[in-house]
């Protein structure tokens, strides 16, 4: 799946709102439905194609401009040619041929002042674009009342499907309304528009034409609406009209529920599954969001702490160095995942052995995280936590005695005296004094 080439691909917008024979009703919706589809496939960060490659016919009723214009887009598409109609569908009286009518067409005689659907689709055909779209927003008839008209579903599925080429129709069902009171957009195009201009949750990064169609046919189906018609090339379906703007958006909140499904398994212990999850993870935040965004770091982060509680605690503080390192530069030394990472660092070379450099440099992470975070927060208080711990290991009991005492009654006053981390200072104070004893 691709996004065609901007600058060899074209679109054509037809859309006729105003009529001059009183048996049409006039289409207020079709305008700002133009302007808005107009502007969603040429939006710079989302859309398909360049402004200046997209022509917009308007309430034209002169045969010649619109023929001319079509022409001239078909012939120079090389890579996408998409044609989009919205307005009053018309059956012809004698063969049934399907007419889209512009501003001059004539429900009683739509041979005259209306764009024959065969010759449309004659020159898209000629055209050497390698993707050849056509969307047609209307109702076909012979006669319209009101905004809704009608024809036989064999009669319009017959002349819009078309070899080599990939057509979509609002519907070809019987009394069909084209719009729907309340709303500013004809209901198809209207519905085809917000899915481009909010995207799809949890949704592929790019919006194919198929996918589109899948989203319209549940969408139209749901809100009770006829469903949209689909025939041709799976080629040209496969090929996307602009980028899923929800992407990020799920993609994100689906990357981070799993980053926090791996921590939680790194503070159960369980370092080997957090290690194996975040290795998995960090290959898709580097992919998507780059080596230094804030998230990849911190995948790192977490993924070196889980290896050296895995084993590996040598090899987790030389990551761990390099990591905060680079955390200093791109987040700055007070951002919470620096400090983290001086916290896990000093860990790591407590349990290799180098307990005098970790006690020193816990004592000066916990005189920042006091300053930044607050005495009573609780990554303060893990800190004094992981002091205690290495103070004791380094054969110093007595200072590490003083703090988990002191440690205890802050828990129990912040936390509660059934928190884990309470009973958790409390059983490492029982058994450093049975130590001692």
């Amino acid at each position: 799946m691709r996004l065609p080439d901007p600058e060899r691909s074209r679109v054509v917008l037809i859309g006729t709102s105003t009529y001059a024979d009183p048996e049409l009703p006039d289409l207020p919706a079709v305008r700002r439905t133009v302007r808005d589809l107009e502007a969603t496939l040429t939006d710079a960060a989302y859309g398909a194609v360049r402004p200046e490659h997209c022509t917009v016919l308007l309430d034209s009723g002169d045969l010649d401009e619109v023929g001319d214009a079509l022409w001239e887009a078909a012939h120079r598409a090389e890579d996408l040619l998409l044609v989009h109609y919205v307005g009053h569908g018309l059956i012809g009286p004698k063969r049934h041929d399907l007419y889209l009518s512009l501003a001059k067409s004539r429900w009683a005689r739509p041979e005259f002042g209306s764009l024959e659907y065969r010759k449309l689709r004659d020159v898209v055909l000629d055209s050497p674009a390698a993707s050849k779209v056509i969307i047609l927003d209307s109702c076909f008839s012979g006669r319209a009342l009101s905004g809704t008209m009608a024809a036989p579903r064999t009669t319009v599925a017959g002349q819009v499907e078309v070899a080599g080429t990939y057509v979509m129709a609002s519907s070809p069902d019987d009394a069909v309304s084209l719009v729907l009171d309340g709303e500013e957009n004809t209901a198809f195009t209207g519905r085809l528009v917000r899915l481009l201009r909010e995207g799809v949750v949890d949704g592929p990064e790019l919006l194919s034409i198929d996918e589109l169609y899948r989203r319209l046919q549940h969408t139209m189906d749901v809100e009770g609406l006829p469903e949209p018609l689909q025939r041709g090339s799976r080629t040209a379906a496969l090929l996307a009209l602009g980028r899923n703007r929800a992407h990020g958006l799920s993609a994100g909140r689906a990357r981070r529920a799993r980053h926090e499904a791996a921590v939680a398994l790194c503070e159960a212990g369980r370092y080997q599954e957090a290690a194996d999850a975040l290795s998995t993870l960090l290959e898709e935040q580097r992919t998507q969001l780059g080596a230094d965004h804030e998230e990849t770091l911190r995948g790192r982060q977490w993924l070196a702490h889980s290896l050296g509680g895995a084993g590996d605690p040598a090899g987790a503080a030389r990551t761990l160095g390099e990591i905060h390192a680079r955390q200093r530069t791109v987040l700055g030394a007070d951002h919470p995942d620096t400090l983290r990472s001086r916290q896990f660092l000093a860990v790591n070379l407590g349990e290799s052995g180098r307990r005098p450099e970790a006690v020193k440099m816990l004592r000066l992470l916990l005189i920042d995280r006091r300053r930044v975070l607050g005495p009573d927060d609780v990554h303060t208080l893990r800190t004094r936590h992981v002091l205690a711990h290495n103070l004791a290991r380094s054969g110093e009991p007595d200072e590490a005695e003083a703090l988990l005492r002191e440690l205890a009654a802050d828990r129990e006053r912040i936390l509660g005296a059934d928190h884990p981390h309470t009973r958790r200072v409390l059983s490492d104070l029982s058994a450093l004094l049975r130590e001692v004893s």
